[in-house]
């Protein structure tokens, strides 16, 4: 019986992972990806074929934005019907934003996109590099009776597969750098490759990969502080062509019952200004009306991010601003579950 093995790519936008050490400078330089099976040859053991494909300049994590998201959607529209899973390399820093905006990017999404890379180059010695990229090229390249086992976008580091659009980094410096605090994992690789197959996205695998390139960025992040003043809040909600804010409150949704702070936000939402209420925590719902401190927020109209993380409820507020939809059905879309991103 002849099988075929399956086709993966790898596509390297930058961070440490694609870094080599200079071992006579010490610099750390971006090293050749076409020469990855020379540099880890353990890649030849896996069972598929892979092929590379990088950007001209790498982007270090902290420079990312929309713009070179809408690039690594392209990349993946273009080669979509070629390849059986995607694995993108990307500086861990931004990943999780990254990773969740490109779930809301590619709609009806039914092949793997892993996303991966390190907290120490691949030439180090004690790198993570290497296990961290192995397993989220065999995680791609995970089929059952011919079609793949995971249909989402997901992030891979430190022995576990998470939703991308769950996660948020925790960690600078360990090797385990994120966390899904309000979902559990998807996978976890030990000595087997442990896959949670019913926490896995179902999608609806009829219809065609559609891909959303239309973002705006005309949106802001605020986090609550007790003593936050009227006039740093009232600054940003003067910001022209401001579209969308995405408000990190306290617990269950908590703010100021202060007039001056309601006020802002009613006058905002008069001027079809979005605003989303998602918690400062790192796990946990917003509750809305579940204190009194958070009923006048709903009373207003403002949205509940739910148990959405701060990463994708900024890049679902883009995404969703760039669908152009009435004001009036943005807080249904907002608030409905699109790609597993809140439950």
């Amino acid at each position: 019986m002849g099988t075929t093995k399956p086709n993966i790519l790898l596509i390297y936008t930058g961070g440490t992972i694609g870094m080599v050490k200079d071992f006579k400078t010490g610099a750390l330089r971006a090293f050749n990806f076409k020469n990855i099976l020379k540099r880890i040859p353990e890649l030849n053991l896996l069972d598929c074929n892979i092929d590379t494909v990088s950007f001209k300049e790498p982007i270090d994590s902290s420079n990312m934005n929309p713009e070179y998201w809408v690039q690594i959607a392209e990349v993946i529209e273009k080669h979509y019907h070629n390849f059986d899973g995607f694995v993108v390399l990307h500086g861990s820093d931004t990943m999780s934003y990254t990773a969740s905006a490109l779930s809301f990017m590619l709609e009806n999404l039914a092949k793997p996109v892993v996303f991966t890379g390190s907290q120490l180059p691949i030439g180090d010695l004690r790198t993570d590099a290497k296990e961290n990229l192995i397993t989220s090229i065999q995680v791609a390249s995970l089929q059952h009776r011919k079609k793949p086992v995971v249909k989402e976008v997901c992030l891979y580091f430190e022995y576990k597969l998470y939703r991308a659009n769950r996660t948020t980094k925790i960690n600078a410096e360990h090797f385990e750098a994120f966390a899904s605090l309000n979902y559990p994992d998807l996978a976890e690789s030990g000595v087997h490759l442990k896959v949670n197959n019913e926490y896995l996205f179902k999608p609806n695998v009829k219809k065609k990969l559609t891909v959303h390139k239309n973002l705006d960025k005309n949106v802001a992040l605020i986090k609550l502080f007790p003593g936050i003043s009227e006039a740093v809040l009232q600054s940003v909600f003067n910001t022209p062509n401001l579209k969308g804010v995405i408000l990190e409150t306290y617990g269950a949704g908590n703010c100021t019952t202060e007039a001056w702070f309601i006020n802002i936000l009613k006058n905002a939402i008069k001027k079809s200004i979005h605003i989303i209420n998602v918690t400062q925590c790192s796990g946990g719902s917003v509750i809305m009306g579940h204190y009194e401190t958070s009923n006048q927020l709903k009373k207003i109209g403002v949205i509940s991010g739910k148990d959405i993380t701060t990463e994708a409820a900024i890049s679902k507020l883009m995404y969703l601003i760039g669908q152009n939809i009435s004001h009036k059905s943005f807080k249904i879309s907002y608030e409905t579950d699109l790609r597993g991103e809140i439950s």
